[in-house]
């Protein structure tokens, strides 16, 4: 089980929208040197969405081959077609992924039977450890946690990311599942009461910006030491909030462009920043010493 700080990596690109390789290993060398945990490779905030099928698997593979063990890949192989679904996961095994993010089918609105008869249909496919993807604010379908409790009955089914950002709901899912899978906070703001109540870690979007704080704040939440953790997390409180003045990746893509670590590619329909949240997010970084 990955425990800790999983960054939810952004997928660096030039201007004009390519992938930009020699980037994305300085990327993948900061986080090994700054204690995260895992990359996840092409999720939300990687542009799953504007990359092609090509592209989408070509990042995983390299993501894999150039950590080569160092640190675990989690790549995000949802789809809102079942098919395709099971084609990304294949893909992602085949090229060695340690695990695999399985986003809730976008935008077709199953029902609670259709996502339990979805994700059964991957777990049953490819037998690489699957993790679940509960965003209803991006996908506009809200899995319950009574069908998260009938999937995490299946094997490889080992966990699930709970981005709702209610943390009654997380606490819920430790209650009911968290013996049998482990439970991740898909929120930055309210991640570390996830895991000081039993959760295993965080899918962060801050985790680009502060790979160090995020990780040594999920670190000190799993200890149990509450002042410590708490203490971090209020220096991170204005940067969470911060990189999601606008849709996520575009605040946090923002960011690291001003830090001088990847270039100002982002793919239409996705635009940089706006000015008026130019200051807001430039302060946040301040706060957070980053």
């Amino acid at each position: 089980m990955i425990t800790g700080s999983i960054v939810a990596l952004v997928t660096p690109m030039h201007a004009d929208g390519g992938v930009d390789w020699n980037c994305l290993e300085r990327l993948i060398d900061w986080h090994l040197e700054s204690g995260t945990a895992a990359i996840g490779a092409v999720g939300t905030t990687g542009e799953s969405s504007t990359l092609n099928p090509k592209e989408h698997c070509e990042v995983v593979r390299f993501c894999v081959r150039y950590t080569a063990g160092r640190i675990p890949v989690v790549a995000g192989t949802g789809s809102n077609s079942t098919a395709e679904a099971i084609d990304f996961t294949a893909a992602a095994a085949d090229a060695g992924a340690d695990a695999c993010l399985l986003v809730t089918p976008y935008y077709n609105r199953p029902t609670q039977q259709g996502l339990y008869e979805h994700f059964k249909a991957i777990a049953e496919a490819v037998t690489v450890p699957q993790i679940l993807y509960n965003v209803p604010g991006r996908t506009a379908v809200d899995m319950s946690n009574d069908t998260v409790l009938r999937l995490a009955e299946l094997k490889n089914i080992t966990g699930i990311k709970d981005a709702t950002g209610e943390l009654a709901r997380g606490r819920e899912l430790i209650q009911l599942c968290g013996e049998q899978i482990a439970i991740y906070s898909g929120d930055d703001p309210t991640a570390m009461e996830l895991i000081l109540d039993g959760g295993s870690g965080s899918i962060s979007v801050t985790a680009n910006v502060a790979p160090v704080l995020v990780a040594r704040m999920c670190q000190l939440a799993l200890a149990g030491d509450r002042e410590q953790a708490e203490s971090i997390d209020r220096q991170l409180a204005p940067l969470n909030k911060a990189l999601f003045l606008e849709p996520n990746p575009i605040p946090v893509k923002w960011a690291l462009h001003q830090r001088g670590i990847i270039g100002e590619g982002i793919r239409l329909p996705l635009t940089s920043l706006d000015e008026q949240y130019h200051a807001t997010v430039l302060d946040a970084l301040e706060v957070a010493g980053v």
